[in-house]
This record gives C-alpha cells, structure tokens and sequence, in this order.
C-alpha cells in the first residue's frame, strides 16, 4: 500500500543528495594542473592574514568558481540572491547575501579555505588544505579542490555581496 511521504523527510531526502551531489561534484573532477599542493597557511582567531598569493582576487573569476558545479559549487549548499537563476539552490549552509557585510576577507579566507578551523561541526568542505582527511583516492592525495587565487577570487567576488 502507497503512503505519501512526510514533507519534512522529503526535505531531509533532498537535502542528503544535494550533499552528495555536491561532495562527488567537488571531488570527482580534481586534476593535477588545477589543484595546488601543500598549502601553507595559519589560521588564527578564525582568519588566515595573508593572501594565499600575493595577488589580488579577481571578483568575475570569483563568481565563475561560485557557479562552476566542479569546483566551488557554492549554490549546492547556499542561497545566493545573484545565483537567482540558478537551478537547485541549497539550503543547508547560510545565504551568502551580504558576505561582504558580515566577515572580513582574513575571516573568508579561513572559511573557504578549511572551513572546520572556523565552524566546529560544520558539513562545508576544506577547498583549500590537503591534510586531515581519510580514504583519500591516490589520484587526490596532497591536493586541493581549488587552488590559491581561487580561493583569492572567490573572496573578492565575495566581497561584493553587500546588505
């Protein structure tokens, strides 16, 4: 016998393959040219200094990192008011309207980089650190999901998202 099911546990079905999809999407497509190795950098009061570069970020490359669903795949777990027309926006982590206001771009770059380090408990993968992790495919050991000025161009894209 057919019962439908509950709206709740379908949302709590979407929301568990809206991760997935989002973990394999990030993972799956990582090759050595793109992904830096053995970033250095230190995290301290929640925020990483220095640029990961020395170059500034360039905020349109930042956005294409954003909606690139083999890279930064932000709409996968955030709602982006920019993204609007963008299919299958997340709501797992926090909307990203008004990022800019919210924390500094020292703070972004601990966030995006190894978002652990700043969030106990949170869900949002590292897109920046090659350490800490376990069962680790041979073909992405020591490597990154986006690399350094990825990350510099997804915070000056960021950075634009203003209350």
């Amino acid at each position: 016998m057919y019962k439908p099911m509950h709206k709740l546990h379908l949302k709590l079905c979407a929301t568990a393959v809206a991760i997935g999809a989002a973990a394999l999407a990030g993972f799956a497509v990582l090759d050595a040219a793109r992904a830096d190795t053995a970033p250095a950098y230190q995290i301290v009061d929640g925020a990483i200094a220095d640029s990961l570069t020395g170059v500034p970020g360039d905020p349109e490359k930042g956005k294409q990192v954003m909606l690139n669903r083999r890279l930064g795949n932000c709409v996968a777990c955030h709602e982006i008011s920019a993204f609007a027309d963008q299919p299958f926006h997340g709501e797992i982590g926090p909307p990203l309207d008004g990022a800019g206001d919210r924390w500094t771009p020292e703070e972004l770059r601990a966030i995006v980089a190894n978002p652990k380090a700043v969030f106990e408990g949170t869900i949002m993968p590292a897109f920046y650190r090659t350490d800490g992790f376990s069962r680790v495919a041979d073909k992405f050991e020591n490597k990154t999901i986006l690399s350094a000025q990825d990350v510099e161009d997804v915070i000056a894209y960021l950075k634009t998202f203003k209350e």
